[in-house]
């Protein structure tokens, strides 16, 4: 498959779409902020992408809670039969469970990086996407429920919904999911079960970020195994890896604490994970 052209990835205006997410306020299915996100990415989407396809599904957790969740899916030439599938979740965490004090793990997560950063990138794909058409077919993939909680049993739950209604004619080639990737001191190494279930894909992505001169940030070194949306859509057959950074600030002091803004991410970094997906598919694959 040829090589087609590519425009660049604006950085900037990832990180412009990640801080007018957090200005919704908590994405908690329920909250005020939950559903203008929703509505936004809609809007968004609908204007870009040739099938935007709303997923909406209840849910009730292991506490009883009766939850509305939605997710978003987005497809570029659909008709393409070879397809590569992209994946972020866009809700926040309720509770800041890893809080310095008790009256932090009370409040809601803000979610810059672990919700806002992977939907930002993905939203400025579909602006690359609507302006010069990638090759191949590619999906776009918002999942909601990601990130409730507490435990995992109420966790990846959009993922698990894709992964039981999927279209007809699916799994794509493989699928990427993108989680954490907007840290300003972004280093993504390769993480267990992606290494395990899909280290093709894995190796693929990899070399391109070593051939756009991102072998710093792209590192060769072992991650650590994370439980994610990734592992829902393994055992469904989309072979997908989960390119994450989980090292969020010293010693890991930003992830689930209200220390989770805007503040603490970076364009460069989304632009640095925005131009190795780009180039991915803008390659054929």
């Amino acid at each position: 498959m040829p090589r087609v052209d590519r425009p660049s990835f604006p950085g900037d205006l990832a990180h412009q779409l990640l801080v007018e997410q957090v200005g919704f306020g908590p994405r908690i299915p329920g909250q005020p902020g939950h559903e203008q996100q929703l509505a936004w990415m809609k809007e968004w989407l609908a204007a870009r992408a040739d099938t935007l396809i709303e997923q909406p599904f209840v849910y009730t957790t292991t506490g009883g809670e009766i939850l509305s969740l939605t997710n978003l899916f987005a497809r570029f030439n659909p008709q393409a039969r070879d397809r590569v599938l992209l994946v972020a979740h866009w809700d926040t965490r309720p509770l800041a469970d890893r809080g310095r004090t008790p009256e932090e793990r009370q409040q809601p997560v803000p979610g810059a990086n672990d919700g806002a950063s992977g939907t930002a990138v993905l939203m400025v794909l579909a602006e690359l996407f609507n302006q010069q058409a990638p090759p191949l077919g590619v999906d776009l993939l918002l999942v909601d429920g990601e990130d409730y909680g507490p435990q995992t049993s109420d966790m990846f739950l959009g993922a698990r919904h894709f992964a039981e209604n999927q279209p007809a004619g699916y799994p794509p080639l493989y699928g990427i999911l993108l989680d954490m990737v907007g840290d300003a001191d972004l280093r993504v190494a390769r993480e267990g079960y992606s290494q395990e279930r899909a280290p093709e894909v894995l190796t693929r992505v990899w070399e391109v970020a070593h051939e756009l001169g991102y072998g710093g940030i792209f590192v060769e070194q072992p991650g650590g195994y994370v439980s994610d949306d990734h592992l829902p859509l393994n055992e469904a057959g989309i072979r997908t890896i989960d390119i994450i950074d989980f090292e969020y600030g010293p010693d890991n002091a930003y992830w689930h604490t209200p220390q989770d803004i805007p503040e603490n991410t970076s364009a460069e970094s989304l632009g640095v994970v925005g131009e190795v997906i780009a180039e991915l598919v803008y390659r054929g694959g």
